[in-house]
């Protein structure tokens, strides 16, 4: 399968592009997937719910069926780190995934940047941005070589993508999952050790790419 990421700060606009070029790829016979990095406490299931009273009463999965879609809500024991080789890997086959966060991962990204944000950009320091999609090029606050996409052109994003689709083949292997494993976690700590310095409260800006 083919993987690419999609990184930039909270407001960017990662979610709609993202939203966009599942509609525009399955068009063209593409079967899609999405990975995303959420916060910890983020969830789908509801008091009441007889899933939910399963997890309460102790069950370590539980997998939801019908015969038109399926879930599976896995309770961790201890807080645990997801990696992006562990949720690609319990994807079933498909043609693209699209990552959300997980922005140390060693996948080729294209980051995402608003103007009015008035955020800085990754793409000098990030060596795995492959491009920049953005909605007013001019504005960039640093000069790059790297291909600029406008944001609101799906269709331009996803002939990006085709035009070199071998860029994003994955292939897992037990090495790429332990080095992936550790830039995340030394990700994560970087975050938690800017969190710590953001002042009493711990209260911190948007995110890029979580």
């Amino acid at each position: 399968m083919k993987v690419v990421g999609f990184s930039g700060y909270s407001g960017s606009g990662k979610t709609t592009l993202i939203e966009k070029l599942i509609g525009h790829l399955k068009h063209a016979g593409a079967r899609v997937s999405v990975v995303k990095h959420a916060h910890h406490d983020f969830d789908i299931d509801h008091p009441g719910k007889d899933s939910y009273r399963h997890r309460e009463a102790g069950a370590y999965e539980i997998v939801i069926a019908s015969d038109r879609r399926l879930a599976k809500i896995r309770e961790y024991d201890a807080p645990a780190v997801p990696t992006l080789a562990s949720m690609l890997a319990e994807l079933s086959a498909c043609d693209w995934v699209l990552v959300e966060g997980f922005k140390a991962a060693a996948l080729p990204k294209i980051e995402v940047w608003r103007a009015a944000n008035g955020k800085p950009v990754q793409y000098p320091s990030d060596p795995r941005i492959v491009a920049v999609a953005t909605d007013e090029p001019a504005s960039l606050p640093e000069p790059t070589a790297l291909p600029v996409l406008a944001l609101s052109d799906v269709a331009a994003v996803a002939e990006f993508l085709w035009s070199d689709a071998e860029r994003y083949e994955y292939v897992a292997t037990a090495a790429r999952a332990a080095a992936e494993a550790a830039a995340e976690a030394a990700a994560e700590a970087a975050d938690a050790h800017a969190g710590r310095g953001a002042g009493a409260s711990g209260r911190r800006g948007p995110s890029a790419g979580r």
